[in-house]
């Protein structure tokens, strides 16, 4: 695919295995490869990558054997780490991570399961469950094309110029799969709710639902956490007003060092990912159209504000794009999205299916009823939340680096990525380390699922002397970096307390 690593000059295949997988199906002699339902690189020679798939089936087999409800996580080999996630029963996708003397190849683990996490959570979100998908086709030929296009569409958001870049220790303040919120105040809440209000009505007896983005934050919703959590990454990926400005290129490219990728360089990334396509997926799916929702630089805005894209198809004979859709993970029901813009008001409707017996004329015509009815309050809530908007330094603590993870919403907020990269390089290392050994104590103690009483805590001095501070209490983790602090702990761990104090209403206070 012509990718190669920030790390190393070696291959993809050297650097990177990804892979999914399926335990019911190809047990028989002969019928190996149909276990195998998503395979990076896909020129790797079969033999290899059933030499992969049958390594990492066998260690999950093993490790049930002591743990049967929860089976292996991470395997620590000498060359390289094997990442597991069992994203549905059954259904396995594991990412094999070489290693390297070079420091920026240093990866959290939990950080790594983090994208499978989110890879699966997107695809379900478009596509369906991975194992419904087969049900419905068992030859797998659809599911293994879907799963090869969406894929290879999301890592194209690691490409760094032609470099390759996993998340490494440089991305350890910031909590994959969560969101970032914006902080309104009284006044400008009013406005919000008020036209949280209007969108409700616009959408009548449908039960349909809303998202409200202001630049790349979560001003309001209706829907579940784990709903919102996903309609906020891929609005993030795709939709916001930077990443359109861009031509496509995600938040998270974004914030990446090197060059953005252009326009033409992500039209040749798209073009690749459908040649390759052409040697890995079974003819049998040539008769399937593959939506790519995570295809590059495919939305755009249209003269009444709302957002268009033909990825999903046109209507025959007039050309006009298909409005998209997608499956909600509560409630799995099948829902249309619309988006409408305004400056850096991004508001995203979710409407079910089966509400609009019109199909396309009904959803022509609620964006004609909310162009008529809310458009002036839209107007004056984008208004007032640029006013009271600080930029993206908006939530800097002068003298801090930080994480705050909210778990149990799904909720984060950290330091700017401007403030991150002032750091030092023995800093970050130190509190990627502190991150991992905290990940280790967390699922020991299960601290983050059942055992929220549990309170943990880690400090240490760095090479460098910058301290590190991990703090969790019921549900809540802390993660702060001082490099500028007073060399004894008590300064560090009064620092801390103060921020504690100040920020999180003293949840991660001492006392």
């Amino acid at each position: 695919m012509g990718l190669s690593s920030a790390a190393t000059t070696t291959t993809p295949s050297d650097l990177l295995k990804f892979c999914i997988f399926d335990l019911r199906r190809g047990q028989h002699e002969g019928e190996e490869l149909e276990k195998i339902l998503f395979f990076f690189p896909a020129d790797l020679p079969f033999p290899a990558q059933l030499s992969v798939i049958g390594l990492s089936e066998g260690l999950i087999t093993f490790t049930r054997i002591f743990s049967p409800e929860a089976a292996c996580e991470v395997i620590e080999a000498d060359m390289h780490s094997h990442v597991f996630f069992e994203a549905e029963p059954d259904i396995w996708m594991v990412m094999v991570v070489a290693k390297s003397k070079e420091t920026e190849a240093i990866w959290r683990i939990e950080a790594l399961r983090s994208v499978l996490k989110e890879i699966h959570s997107l695809f379900v979100m478009f596509h369906g469950s991975i194992r419904v998908l087969l049900d419905k086709e068992p030859g797998g030929g659809l599911t293994r094309s879907h799963l090869f296009t969406f894929i290879m569409d999301y890592l194209t958001d690691f490409l760094t110029g032609n470099k390759f870049t996993l998340p490494n220790f440089r991305d350890s303040l910031k909590e994959r799969g969560t969101v970032q919120m914006l902080t309104v105040g009284r006044e400008a809440a009013i406005e919000v709710q008020s036209l949280v209000g209007v969108l409700d009505s616009c959408m009548a007896n449908t039960l349909g639902y809303s998202v409200i983005l202001f630049q790349d934050l979560l001003v309001s919703t209706t829907l579940t956490p784990d709903d919102t959590t996903n309609l906020f990454s891929y609005g993030t990926l795709r939709l916001t007003p930077r990443i359109l400005s861009s031509g496509g290129t995600s938040t998270w490219s974004y914030l990446r060092k090197g060059n953005v990728p252009s326009q033409a360089e992500l039209a040749s990334r798209s073009a690749n990912t459908l040649s390759a396509l052409d040697g890995f997926r079974d003819p049998s799916s040539d008769n399937y159209r593959i939506v790519r929702p995570l295809q590059h630089g495919k939305w755009s805005k249209g003269k009444d504000g709302f957002l268009v894209t033909d990825i999903w198809g046109v209507e025959v004979g007039n050309l006009v794009p298909t409005t998209p859709t997608l499956w909600l993970q509560q409630t799995e029901h099948k829902m249309y999205l619309c988006v409408y813009q305004h400056k850096s008001l991004t508001i995203i409707l979710l409407i079910p299916v089966t509400s609009m017996l019109n199909g396309e004329e009904g959803i022509s015509m609620l964006k004609q009823q909310l162009l008529e009815n809310a458009s002036a309050k839209i107007f004056k809530v984008e208004e007032k939340l640029a006013k009271g908007w600080g930029g993206e330094n908006a939530y800097h603590v002068k003298g801090y680096r930080y994480l705050l993870v909210d778990g149990d919403r799904n909720i984060s907020r950290a330091s700017p990525p401007g403030k991150v990269t002032t750091l030092a390089k023995e800093s970050l290392l130190a509190l990627n380390k502190v991150r991992e050994d905290f990940d280790l104590e967390k699922n020991r103690g299960n601290v983050d699922a059942v055992n929220h009483e549990k309170d943990l805590e880690i400090c240490i001095r760095a090479k460098n002397n910058a301290w590190v501070i991990a703090r969790s209490t019921r549900g809540k983790q802390l993660y702060i970096l001082l490099e500028k602090a007073n060399e004894t702990l008590l300064y560090a761990s009064e620092a801390v307390e103060k921020f504690s104090d100040r920020y999180c209403n003293g949840a991660f206070s001492l006392d």
